[in-house]
């Protein structure tokens, strides 16, 4: 069969058509490397112009500072929060950008924050945070962006101090938050022994940490009564073992020296938060306290809690738990958000109880 005789404007045509379905093919398979490349400074570190440090002793500087929810304790806690600026021009973030401060206020603070609000107080400061292509890459720049969010970190917790010299305290932080905050919680609290006497437990939430990097002073809860100690814990869907893979291979800590290292062979710290301990035994959905889509709720609105939803286990370092199969539960958004810390929690119940049963044991212990 003779195959038909094409015009030259067929051919253009056809040529067209071909073009643009190679582009879309390409797209679809380097779509993630096109937007992360966006999202490079394109600038190194060593000769970046990071923006103005916040003021602490400001309102300004805090997107919630000493928050009341109705009924809450006389805890004070210090929340830092993931990260909200995506890249682009900055390797750390302006305090307050228009997306980023969208993304804080309607989904992390309720989702993360919210589950700290009946213990006390609850102070959450801006910072310089590093974008999230830091988290992206490995490169020696990225490193340095995230090392030097810690500084105001630093700031910020002796002026949240000043205003809370006495009663117990919580430190939290979810993802680039709880990076920060176990550097904060070894360097500054766990060398204070009147902090440490104050400390209730410190939660560090959606990160990988090195079991070697905690204190003694201050260790991983082996037991849900226990105060004073770290509540660590990095969760990964049960069947996603390709995610599991990635997040140990990625995954930076802090080394002795302040610097953010591979984690390569060291033993990561995994609390389960359905039993409130280290045991690698699995905890069944029936010992689920609650998930919640609290995206949106304004603070101090308690959001309804899903039960018996989510079995967890601690294991190889990481929190295997099941997924469930709700439909407020499932990843939305864009390419960017959808590598931020998940618009939900899978845990607000077991955190919001287990903060309220190491308070208990803190006042329990604690000096008259």
């Amino acid at each position: 069969m003779r195959l038909p005789r094409l015009t030259p404007r067929q051919w253009i045509g056809w040529f067209g058509f071909a073009m643009v379905f190679l582009l879309t093919a390409a797209t679809a398979v380097w779509r993630g490397d096109i937007l992360r490349a966006g999202l490079d400074p394109q600038v190194p570190f060593q000769t970046y112009a990071p923006p103005p440090a916040p003021d602490y002793g400001a309102p300004a500087a805090w997107v919630l500072r000493d928050a009341r929810a109705p009924g809450a304790g006389n805890a004070a806690v210090f929340f830092v929060h993931s990260t909200t600026y995506e890249g682009g021009r900055h390797w750390n973030g302006p305090v307050g950008t228009a997306k980023g401060e969208r993304w804080l206020r309607e989904v992390v603070i309720p989702n993360y924050a919210g589950p700290f609000a009946r213990a006390g107080a609850v102070s959450a400061p801006r910072y310089r945070q590093a974008s999230l292509y830091t988290r992206l890459t490995l490169r020696e720049d990225a490193r340095d962006a995230r090392a030097f969010a810690y500084q105001d970190i630093v700031a910020a917790f002796e002026a949240w101090l000043e205003r809370h010299p006495e009663g117990p305290i919580v430190l939290a932080g979810v993802e680039q938050g709880g990076e920060l905050v176990e550097r904060l919680a070894r360097e500054r609290v766990a060398t204070d022994p009147s902090l440490r006497e104050r400390l209730a437990a410190v939660y560090l939430i959606d990160v990988v940490v090195a079991a070697s990097g905690l204190s003694p002073a201050l260790p991983a809860c082996g037991r849900r009564d226990q105060a004073g100690c770290v509540v660590a814990f990095s969760p990964v869907g049960d069947g996603n073992d390709g995610a599991a893979r990635r997040r140990l291979r990625r995954a930076l800590v802090w080394d002795a020296r302040g610097r953010l290292v591979e984690l390569e062979d060291r033993r990561p710290v995994c609390v389960n938060p359905l039993t409130g301990s280290t045991d690698t035994s699995p905890a069944p959905a029936r010992a689920h306290r609650g998930a919640t889509n609290a995206t949106g709720l304004e603070w101090g609105a308690h959001p309804a809690l899903m039960t018996r939803e989510v079995a967890a286990q601690c294991r190889d370092g990481l929190l295997r738990h099941t997924e469930p199969d709700l439909e407020s539960f499932r990843e939305t958004g864009s390419w960017a958000d959808r590598r931020k810390s998940r618009p939900y929690n899978l845990f607000y119940g077991d955190l919001e109880a287990d903060v309220q049963t190491r308070l208990a044991a803190w006042r329990a212990t604690a000096p008259a």
